[in-house]
């Protein structure tokens, strides 16, 4: 007679891994490319992978830094006043 083994899920890390590059550096890695470097040349200068090209070119394409800069503003806003209506437990 064999048990059944209860497997446990895995827990998550509850923060995300921060990235060696700002989203001002991640607009400014498109750029490169929208001006005629090669995404393989690209990446291997800058010491990325295709993956996390193609995710930024998913999210900042076509964004200017300074529209990254209003981005990162509202969100700590938000992130503030998030903060100030959720009481602190102590």
């Amino acid at each position: 007679m064999t048990s059944a083994l209860k497997l446990e899920p895995k827990q998550k890390n509850s923060q995300m891994r921060k990235s060696k590059f700002t989203e001002e550096q991640m607009v400014a890695i498109l750029k490169e490319q929208e001006s005629g470097i090669s995404i393989g040349e690209l990446v291997r200068k800058q010491g990325i992978n295709r993956q996390s090209f193609y995710r930024w070119k998913a999210k900042f394409g076509g964004m200017n830094v300074s529209d990254v800069n209003k981005m990162v503003a509202n969100i700590s806003l938000e992130n503030d006043a998030m903060k100030d209506l959720i009481p602190k437990k102590f």
